[in-house]
C-alpha cells in the first residue's frame, strides 16, 4: 500500500480513473451525497452531487481512535465553561473591547445573566476539528484546530458519504480496502441530542425551529438530520432571524412562539458571522436567549467556541479548574492542543508578536470568526501584524502553530473544476452531542465523524467556502 493507503499505479491507470469518476458522481448522487448548485431560492430542482475526493484518505487508526474517544471530555468541557461566568468574563475582556461582533454577543449574554436564566434544559452540538501534526521521527499527533459550538456542519452529508467510497472501491477492484470504510451516522447522533431535549421541554405541540440563511446551498445536510426528527414525530419548521423577529414574542411565561407555533428548541444554523446580523435580528437573537426555548448552543456555549476561550484554555492551570482532580481527562484533551499565544497587550503579547513576525511560516492568525476562510498565513500575518503591532486591535486575534500534516495524493471531485491528481491535506471532524438538564448531564456522547480534504495550494477554507471537499477515513 502506498502511503495514502491506495496503489500508486491505481492513481496513475488514467482509464481506471476516467471510469471510476463516472462511477463515483453517480454514487453520490445516488446516495444523496447533494448539495444544490446555486444560491437561489427555491432551487432545490438544481441540484448536484456535493464535492467529494475520488479515494478515501488515510487516517491512522490510533489517532481516529483518540479522536473519538476525547470527545465526551470536550463536551464536557464546553457545558463547563458556558456556567463559568467569571471565566468568560476573564478570558475575553480583552477581545470585547475590540471586536465589536464577540462584544455584542456578549452583552446578550450579560443581560441574559443579569435577567436570569429561565431555562435549566442545555443543548450542546458540536464539532472539534483536528489535523495529524508529522514529527520528526514520522509519526502523527493529533492537534486540534478548532471546536465549532455553533452551526456545526456536515453531519447530515457525513452520513451518506460511506456507501460511495465502498462502492468506488469495490468497483476499483479493492474489495478488502471497501470493508475498512466505516459505517458513520451523525445525523442520528445529532438528531438524538434534539430529540433529547424536545423531549424534556415536555410539550408535542412545540416544534424545533431551525434558524436559517434565505440561501442555502447546503440544505440537504441539514434535511437529513431534519427528517431523523420527522421519524420521532418532532415537528420542524425553518425559519429565518426577519421571520423570528416580525412574529416572533414570548408570552407571560417566557415561552417563545413563532408564526403562532410554541418553540421548543431553536437550532442555530446561522448566526455565526457579523454579515448574519441587522440591528432586527440581534434584537430577535436576544429574545431567543431570554425565552423559555431550549437554544442549541444558547449564548455562553456560543461564546465558549470562540478562539480567544481557545487559547485561555491552554495556559498552565486552567484545565485543571475545570477538571480538579480528573488527571486523566486534563492530560487527554491537553495531548491535543496545538501551541497557542496571546496577543493581548503587555509583554506576553509582544513576544507573540516578535515570534510571527520572525517566523511568519510556522503559525497561523486567527481572528473571532467562524465559517471558514478567515485565517490568516504567512506574509498575511506579517502584513497584518506589521499594523496592529503598537494597537490594541492585535487583541483581536490570537496566533496558534501551524499544524503541519502530510500530504497524500487524491482527485477532488467537484462540478466544473478539470479533473486532476491533487497533493491534499485533510482535517478530522467529531461531533458531539450532551443535554444536560439542570446538573445533571443526561447525554453526552460522541456522534460521528466527518473527514474534509483539500488541495495544499489552499490555505483555509472549508467545503461550504468551496475549498475542501468531503471524504471518509480509510483506517491504516
Amino acid at each position: 500500500m502506498a502511503a495514502n493507503g491506495i496503489p500508486e499505479d491505481v492513481l496513475m491507470d488514467n482509464d481506471l480513473i476516467k471510469d471510476l469518476v463516472e462511477v463515483a458522481k453517480d454514487s453520490a448522487l445516488l446516495n444523496g451525497v447533494l448539495m444544490r448548485t446555486k444560491e437561489t431560492p427555491n432551487s432545490s430542482e438544481v441540484v448536484t452531487y456535493a464535492p467529494f475526493t475520488l479515494f478515501p484518505s488515510p487516517v491512522p487508526e490510533a489517532t481516529f481512535h483518540q479522536a473519538l474517544a476525547v470527545q465526551t471530555h470536550y463536551n464536557r468541557l464546553v457545558d463547563k465553561i458556558s456556567q463559568d461566568s467569571s471565566f468568560l468574563e476573564e478570558a475575553l475582556a480583552s477581545t470585547i473591547k475590540v471586536d465589536d461582533f464577540t462584544g455584542r454577543l456578549f452583552n446578550i449574554y450579560r443581560h441574559v445573566l443579569q435577567e436570569g436564566k429561565t431555562q435549566s434544559i442545555v443543548l450542546g452540538l458540536n464539532r472539534s476539528d483536528y489535523m495529524l501534526d508529522q514529527n520528526e521521527d514520522g509519526s502523527a499527533s493529533l492537534k486540534q484546530i478548532e471546536i465549532n459550538t455553533i452551526a456545526a456542519s456536515f453531519g447530515g452529508l457525513a452520513s451518506h458519504t460511506p456507501n460511495v467510497h465502498r462502492h468506488i472501491l469495490k468497483v476499483a477492484g479493492r474489495l478488502e480496502d471497501s470493508k475498512r470504510i466505516l459505517d458513520n451516522n451523525p445525523s442520528a447522533g445529532l438528531a438524538k441530542g434534539l430529540s433529547k431535549a424536545w423531549d424534556l421541554y415536555g410539550s408535542e405541540r412545540a416544534v424545533v425551529l431551525y434558524l436559517v440563511e434565505e440561501l442555502q446551498r447546503n440544505i440537504f445536510d441539514h434535511r437529513y438530520v431534519e427528517n431523523e426528527l420527522w421519524k420521532r414525530n418532532i415537528p420542524v419548521i425553518r425559519r429565518q432571524f426577519e421571520d423570528v423577529a416580525k412574529t416572533g414574542f414570548l408570552d407571560q411565561d417566557k415561552r417563545l412562539f413563532v408564526d403562532g407555533r410554541e418553540v421548543a428548541i431553536v437550532y442555530f444554523r446561522n448566526g455565526y458571522m457579523p454579515q448574519n446580523y441587522t440591528e432586527q435580528n440581534w434584537e430577535a437573537r436576544l429574545m431567543m436567549e431570554r425565552s423559555m426555548a431550549v437554544k442549541c448552543p444558547d449564548i455562553s456555549t456560543h461564546l465558549a467556541g470562540t478562539k480567544k476561550v481557545q487559547q485561555e484554555l491552554a495556559r498552565p492551570g486552567v484545565l485543571e479548574r475545570f477538571f480538579p482532580g480528573e488527571p486523566d481527562v486534563v492530560d487527554q484533551i491537553r495531548a491535543t492542543f496545538a501551541g497557542l499565544y496571546t496577543l493581548d497587550m503587555g509583554p506576553e503579547g509582544d513576544k507573540t508578536v516578535a515570534m510571527a513576525l520572525a517566523k511568519p511560516d510556522k503559525f497561523v492568525l486567527k481572528p473571532q470568526r467562524e465559517g471558514g476562510g478567515n485565517n490568516l498565513y504567512g506574509a498575511e500575518i506579517c502584513q497584518v501584524l506589521e499594523g496592529v503591532k503598537q494597537s490594541t486591535e492585535r487583541m483581536a486575534y490570537i496566533l496558534m502553530d501551524k499544524v503541519q500534516p502530510r500530504p497524500v495524493h487524491n482527485y477532488l471531485l467537484r462540478l466544473g473544476t478539470p479533473l486532476k491528481l491533487s497533493t491534499c491535506l485533510s482535517e478530522l471532524g467529531v461531533f458531539g452531542a450532551y443535554v444536560r438538564h439542570g446538573q445533571d448531564m443526561v447525554l453526552n456522547e460522541c456522534a460521528g465523524h466527518l473527514l474534509r480534504t483539500k488541495s495544499d495550494e489552499h490555505s483555509d477554507g472549508g467545503v461550504a467556502a468551496g475549498v475542501a471537499v468531503l471524504d471518509n477515513p480509510l483506517l491504516v
